[in-house]
């Protein structure tokens, strides 16, 4: 598989792969994949069924691992640094589970390595609610996911899934009948039955639910080689809501 992706910064740098989390895209990073860039030779990926990347009926942490060991393969890259947000940091979670001799460092970005309980209904409800066939206008795709997020920064963020065909109407970018079919996969834990060595950091924002105390010891146990930054007042999105602190963050581990 052939995954979207940008690059930017020089080739003779360090690479730093950078992956998105559920419904997202490569684009939800580039603000701070410039700021990386000037470090470091920055990949942003679209896993398979978001973004621009190909679609398939298959969709594990198994198979987005896979597609990611084929892309540093595609590309030649020696020793990358890997950089996840909550499904993309599970799916270097696995990946270094599965290919410990790949990566120098890995970045996993609020989401712990236990299982997770699907909890993503209401948005998938308003997303497949949406008559994308017949739709009209970004207003009235707004208006209608309003009826199930009141949120307007997490409706702004699903709704950049939404394009417009050269032929005139709109489609999604993700593959949304393969996310909700297989949401569960989403959730699943770390599948690894040895130590992982590759040197992590695991940074959780303080507002979020997603990386908790208890989460602390199972870290300690999964990882040979951890350290874990909580990056105060930010939710979920840390790289949205505390940008500096979160490249302060990634930086002093890296560098």
């Amino acid at each position: 598989m052939n995954l979207f992706y940008r690059e930017l910064g020089e080739k003779g740098n360090t690479p730093l792969i950078i992956l998105h989390g559920l419904f997202g895209q490569c684009d939800n990073w580039m603000t701070l994949g410039k700021k990386f860039a000037e470090k470091f030779h920055v990949f942003l990926v679209d896993q398979r069924n978001h973004g621009q990347s190909p679609q398939s009926d298959e969709f594990s942490y198994e198979i987005l691992a896979q597609d990611l060991k084929d892309f540093i393969d595609q590309h030649e890259l020696v020793k990358p640094v890997l950089l996840g947000h909550s499904m993309g940091g599970k799916t270097v979670m696995q990946f270094a589970a599965n290919f410990p001799e790949v990566p120098s460092r890995m970045v996993v970005v609020d989401i712990a390595p236990r299982h997770y309980p699907v909890h993503h209904q209401t948005i998938l409800e308003g997303l497949n609610a949406m008559p994308i066939n017949t739709l009209k206008s970004r207003g009235e795709a707004d208006k209608i996911l309003a009826e199930y997020i009141p949120n307007l920064g997490e409706r702004s963020f699903l709704l950049k899934n939404i394009y417009r065909k050269k032929e005139g109407g709109f489609a999604w970018r993700m593959n949304l009948p393969v996310l909700t079919e297989k949401i569960e996969e989403v959730g699943k834990a770390l599948d690894s039955k040895y130590l992982i060595e590759v040197p992590t950091l695991f940074i959780g924002g303080t507002d979020s639910n997603y990386i908790q105390s208890f989460d602390m010891s199972e870290i300690d146990e999964k990882f040979a080689s951890v350290q874990i930054e909580m990056i105060a007042d930010a939710g979920h999105w840390v790289h949205a809501q505390k940008p500096q602190e979160l490249l302060e963050a990634v930086l002093n581990f890296i560098l």
